[in-house]
């Protein structure tokens, strides 16, 4: 079993809040892929990264997560092309973890 986690950007490059249906939209994918998700976008997320030795990016997310049975990379890259477009972002994070359930 796999945990997808899907890392959204809370606003966009400008610091505008993005259209709440974006996240509707990826919802409605998620559940119609994969028969249902979890999505932690109560309290936001902060994620931090160093652009340069000088310089701390901050943004603010929100996780969507679905479990899948089997890792289909193929299908996982594309799906994260189409969201870096509709989120206009350089990169979303998409990561699997391999988990068990109990």
């Amino acid at each position: 079993m796999n945990l997808i986690q899907i890392l959204l950007p809370v606003y966009d490059n400008a610091g505008k809040a993005l259209d709440r249906a974006l996240y509707a939209k990826v919802r409605e994918e998620l559940i119609s892929e994969f028969g249902g998700l979890t999505t932690y976008s109560r309290a936001p997320a902060t994620g931090l990264w160093a652009e340069t030795r000088d310089e701390v990016v901050k943004d603010d997310i929100v996780v969507y997560e679905v479990m899948v049975p089997a890792l289909d990379r193929g299908w996982w890259a594309r799906y994260r092309r189409r969201l870096e477009t509709r989120f206009a972002q350089e990169e979303v994070v998409i990561r699997a973890m391999a988990v068990e359930k109990l």
